[in-house]
Parts: C-alpha cells; structure tokens; sequence
C-alpha cells in the first residue's frame, strides 16, 4: 500500500510532513496552522490518512492537507 502526500510524493514512516491548509479540530483548543510540521508520522491501514502528534496529542490527519516536508 503507498500512502502519498497532496503532491503524489510518496510518505513512510517516520517522514515529517508540513500542513498546507489551516485546519479546526473538533474537541482540541486550538487549531492547526498552516504550515506546522508535524514530524515522525505514522502510516495508517486506509491509505489517504496519517497519524501523528500535534502539540503533544495523536491525531489522524488527512494526506490531502499534507505535504512532505
């Protein structure tokens, strides 16, 4: 299974990867900025999705709001 970022760039474990759209977060005090890194993610069974931690809590992410960093 190949997990790829907004750019058709392939992502592995481990990869850091950069937000390219602000995004809400239901339940989470603040929001996720534009251009935040998001390092050491890791890969998920459904292939347009990602985890990784973002200020200290594992979130699951959506690859079409990523680009590898």
């Amino acid at each position: 299974m190949e997990v790829r970022d907004s750019n058709g760039t392939l992502l592995n474990e481990g990869d850091s990867v950069t937000v390219i759209k602000g995004l809400k977060v239901k339940g989470h005090p603040t929001d996720i900025k534009r251009g935040q890194v998001i390092k050491n993610i890791r890969l998920t069974d459904i292939p347009t999705e990602i985890e990784g931690k973002v200020d200290k809590v594992m979130l699951v992410l959506k690859t079409e709001f990523l680009k590898k960093a």
